[in-house]
């Protein structure tokens, strides 16, 4: 299976991955604690909770597609409603750790509290164990990974290294599944800006609409030629504001417009190539 040109279902020439990360205001509390008490750079992230969900949601269920939700354990305890909205309208849930954590700067104890959080939260909201993982910071360690695994997160999406999901060595004996990911194709770092606290921290200007529609569809195109997996990252916050969400309804009906792309969810990933 692990060839260079993967063998998707149905003789599908190439997968394609819509994941939404969950972040609410944790993003921005991340960058600086001191934003609990500032809620106009929280508003910025609960506008995707209170806005950007149920608009992304309508835009995926118009074209009957599913996605996998990358939710943070505390995001589940803060918006139960929301998160049992979501898996009830037949979306996957993983793991994206509990408080938005930096795992790489984490001990392993650390890590393992946090990974502990996390499945235990969304198990007492949605009733379901998640079995994939996206390090909520962007960075970790093999120790994240083997966590993970350890609570029962059986894939991972958080590597650049390759454009189709492959097997990771965890080096203790045990493996997982890999769904490679890759910035170019992640709306937050294109749209999204606050001045204090600072975020790009160079202060470059939110990014033209037209040029990342152009961004997405160069990408996706490559993926179909080659036969590989595209995969999409959103946040709710940044691509459902209403001049966006036409970007997206946009991207997501040039991918339906090729009868040969097989769309599907992390777990559906998984299973497939287990």
């Amino acid at each position: 299976m692990y060839t260079e040109k993967p063998i998707w279902p149905k003789k599908k020439e190439c997968a394609a991955m819509i994941s939404i990360n969950l972040n609410a205001e944790l993003f921005w509390l991340q960058l600086d604690p001191a934003c609990i008490n500032m809620p106009k750079t929280l508003s910025l992230g609960q506008y995707g909770m209170t806005r950007g969900v149920d608009r992304l949601m309508s835009v995926l269920e118009e074209r009957d597609l599913k996605a996998t939700f990358f939710v943070p354990g505390w995001v589940a305890e803060q918006y139960p409603e929301k998160v049992c909205a979501i898996k009830d309208a037949g979306h996957e849930i993983a793991g994206l750790g509990y408080h938005h954590e930096h795992m790489a700067l984490l001990s392993e104890d650390e890590q393992e509290d946090a990974m502990a959080k996390c499945v235990a939260a969304i198990e007492k909201v949605c009733g379901i164990r998640p079995k994939g993982f996206r390090s909520p910071e962007g960075e970790l360690t093999l120790d994240t990974l083997r966590i993970a695994r350890k609570y029962g997160m059986t894939y991972s999406s958080n590597l650049g290294d390759d454009d189709r999901p492959y097997t990771k060595d965890l080096g203790n004996g045990e493996t997982i599944l890999e769904i490679p990911i890759h910035w170019v194709n992640y709306d937050l770092p294109y749209f999204a800006f606050n001045y204090k606290p600072a975020f790009p921290a160079g202060q470059g200007r939110i990014a033209n609409y037209t040029g990342v529609l152009s961004n997405w569809k160069d990408e996706f195109d490559g993926c179909r030629e080659y036969g590989l997996c595209y995969v999409l990252q959103l946040d709710p916050a940044t691509i459902a504001a209403p001049g966006r969400i036409g970007l997206l309804e946009e991207m997501l009906d040039y991918m339906r417009s090729y009868d040969d792309v097989w769309f599907a969810t992390g777990e559906e990933i998984l299973n497939y190539m287990r």
